[in-house]
């Protein structure tokens, strides 16, 4: 079969497209359909992470408080609190080679006897 003559198969509904020859889709809707449902799987994946990311985030405020900057716990305090550790919005390495986390506004690291020093990351808004 040449291209020209090979069958081109929608790839929503798995119907024969005919026009175009860089039609993807058979229709507007299967076009739209299609879009949705990709939206709709990242959607469902992004709540759920955004809601521990939210909780970590939490966790880490009622810990460190309103006024403190920086506090250095243990980190059973964190474990008893459900504070999911493998859930950061970023996180670097310094200059001791220590990994530094961090959720949305707070980081926080982890010493080798356990202890955590959780930071509040201030940022000058001019």
């Amino acid at each position: 079969m040449t291209k020209s003559t090979q069958k081109r198969i929608c790839k929503m509904c798995k119907r024969e497209i005919k026009g175009r020859s860089d039609k993807v889709f058979c229709t507007v809707k299967c076009k739209s359909d299609y879009a949705y449902s990709l939206r709709s799987v990242t959607d469902i994946a992004t709540v759920s992470i955004d809601k521990i990311l939210h909780r970590n985030r939490s966790t880490l405020l009622e810990v460190l408080g309103k006024n403190k900057v920086q506090m250095q716990i243990k980190r059973e305090i964190l474990d008893a609190k459900k504070f999911n550790f493998n859930y950061i919005t970023n996180y670097h390495i310094n200059n001791q080679g220590k990994t530094v986390s961090y959720v949305y506004d707070f980081s926080w690291m982890i010493f080798s006897n356990q202890e955590i020093l959780i930071k509040r990351i201030r940022k000058n808004i001019h």
